[in-house]
């Protein structure tokens, strides 16, 4: 029997771990963009598939509305989006639900940098 009770585990488990080696390495107190461009380079030493800032169109009744562009796409599974914030709040969240929407995706990991212990938030549509 398939283990379905946490979606994609083992990438979850990866990115997390990943996001973690960055951090020890690393410390608090950089940009944002410092700890996405690092955490590319470890999810990619791991072996994963990783896209920086796709864009996905935001159609509205068949126009163009906007255009999306996730932080991270890894293994063309998971948008992670890496944070430097005092916490995740609710428009983190519903950011992601948006994502998810509109990419098509099943999960997002929030990932939060700004402290010495590494903070994370799976988001599932």
């Amino acid at each position: 029997m398939q283990d379905t009770q946490l979606l994609h585990r083992e990438l979850s488990e990866s990115i997390i771990g990943a996001a973690m080696q960055v951090l020890n390495t690393l410390k608090p107190g950089l940009s944002e963009k410092a700890y996405e461009n690092a955490l590319v380079i470890e999810l990619k030493k791991r072996g994963h598939q990783v896209e920086q800032q796709r864009r996905f169109d935001v159609r509205y009744q068949g126009h163009l509305v906007d255009t999306l562009i996730p932080d991270l796409l890894v293994n063309d599974s998971v948008i992670v989006d890496p944070k430097v914030a005092s916490s995740f709040t609710e428009t983190h969240h519903a950011q992601m639900m948006g994502y998810l929407a509109i990419t098509g995706f099943r999960l997002a990991i929030l990932i939060n940098f700004k402290f010495a212990d590494l903070k994370w938030k799976r988001v599932i549509r």
